[in-house]
């Protein structure tokens, strides 16, 4: 699949995807607390939307990236298929007319970690106790 060419600009419409793609990788996830319903998860995406560039890949959506332009934050990136290029088509996306990027990854979460570093992102600092209790590492990527 060319993914790239299945990436699109999310709208509001399509904040319940994006929590069920959230929701279905949480439940996915043995070590991550189970902290917020579905619901929940549409009313933070919903909130975050006017100042965030979230973009879709897939049709139907199976990630989706959730950006901050005005502080170069990436605060989500999620895939439901992982190994086929689909973070990688994400991730350009996100690079695309940037110097740099930051993000936080959750410490347990080694497998991201490994593609933040193939993606060029290095760990410049750790969170002892991040959004939902777990320890995180601050990654950035410059050009």
């Amino acid at each position: 699949m060319n993914a790239a060419a299945h990436i699109r600009r999310a709208g509001p419409e399509d904040v319940a995807t994006c929590a069920r793609i959230v929701s279905a990788w949480a439940a996915e996830t043995p070590w991550l607390p189970q902290s917020y319903s579905e619901p929940e998860l549409e009313e933070m995406i919903r909130a975050a939307m006017p100042e965030r560039e979230i973009y879709l890949i897939g049709e139907p959506a199976v990630g989706y990236l959730s950006l901050n332009p005005a502080t170069h934050h990436i605060g989500a990136l999620y895939v439901g298929h992982q190994g086929e290029g689909l973070g990688r088509a994400l991730m350009d996306r996100a690079k695309q007319g940037r110097d740099r990027l930051r993000l936080n990854t959750h410490e347990p979460n080694t497998e991201a970690q490994r593609f933040y570093a193939r993606e060029g992102f290095t760990v410049v600092g750790r969170i002892e106790n991040g959004t939902d209790g777990l320890p995180e590492l601050v990654m950035e990527w410059r050009r």
